[in-house]
């Protein structure tokens, strides 16, 4: 219900309303109006057959929320990680100063191919291998795992590894190893490559050596990291001793 008020200090209200109607004008002040609610209508708290669904909705803010503030603070946590795991990383190697190792093939020796027969080959390989190590103050662990290849254009002619060994800080450490291949088939386009090679005493091989390796850091070992080193061998002749004629070698690193 409603119930118009009107200002204390206005004139009776029969007559003004009668004669302002009668006249067309309207009051000069605009009337106030109060309107009536029952109390019992009012509410301060959600009412009984809402009170479920509000009690759901603000839980289900407050878990939102929640799942927010976890999200941030993981992703605060993984940004100062990489932070400091970088700024480690620059004091590192500002303080070792860290080069790669070099490497280099010393002695590379033939035996056991026989280019007139098309029956299987045996060959063996006596490789001598240099790793030259430049660091002041960071050691290298070979450790076991390795493997050792000797490819004549895609043919694989033998395997072996490298021996487990640590080479210390400004050091060159001279590997020697054998490599065996056993009942290798040759085809005739790949002999008749192997005898022009022969006339012009110069067989191109290629070494491919895979090997695990640890690094030493004062006093502190790294996990595994896997050295791959490529290197075109070519010799003059398929007999020992043999020269080398031309070699280059290559590396690099799978840090996982």
């Amino acid at each position: 219900m409603a119930e118009r008020v009107y200002p204390a200090d206005s004139p009776p209200v029969s007559g003004q309303f009668s004669d302002n109607f009668s006249s067309g004008e309207f009051p000069r002040k605009p009337a106030t109006y109060v309107i009536q609610v029952p109390k019992d209508q009012i509410y301060h708290v959600p009412p009984p057959e809402n009170a479920h669904r509000f009690q759901h909705l603000s839980q289900k803010k407050v878990h939102r929320s929640r799942c927010r503030c976890c999200f941030c603070s993981v992703l605060a946590a993984i940004f100062i990680l990489i932070v400091l795991a970088g700024i480690s990383l620059a004091v590192i190697y500002l303080f070792f100063r860290p080069e790669a190792p070099k490497y280099s093939v010393e002695g590379f020796s033939v035996s056991g191919i026989n280019l007139l027969s098309p029956s299987p080959n045996s060959p063996i390989f006596n490789v001598t291998f240099m790793s030259r190590n430049g660091n002041g103050k960071i050691g290298i662990y070979y450790e076991k795992g390795s493997t050792v290849d000797v490819f004549y254009e895609d043919v694989d002619l033998c395997n072996g590894a490298l021996p487990v060994f640590y080479q210390p800080a400004k050091n060159v450490t001279v590997v020697k190893t054998v490599l065996a291949g056993s009942k290798i088939q040759l085809t005739s386009g790949i002999r008749k490559e192997m005898r022009n090679d022969l006339s012009r005493k110069s067989f191109p091989f290629k070494l491919k050596i895979r090997a695990p390796v640890k690094i030493k850091i004062g006093s502190v070992k790294t996990w595994t990291i896997t050295v791959n080193v490529n290197c075109d061998v070519t010799v003059d002749k398929l007999a020992a001793p043999s020269r080398i004629v031309s070699g280059k070698c290559s590396h690099d690193v799978d840090l996982w």
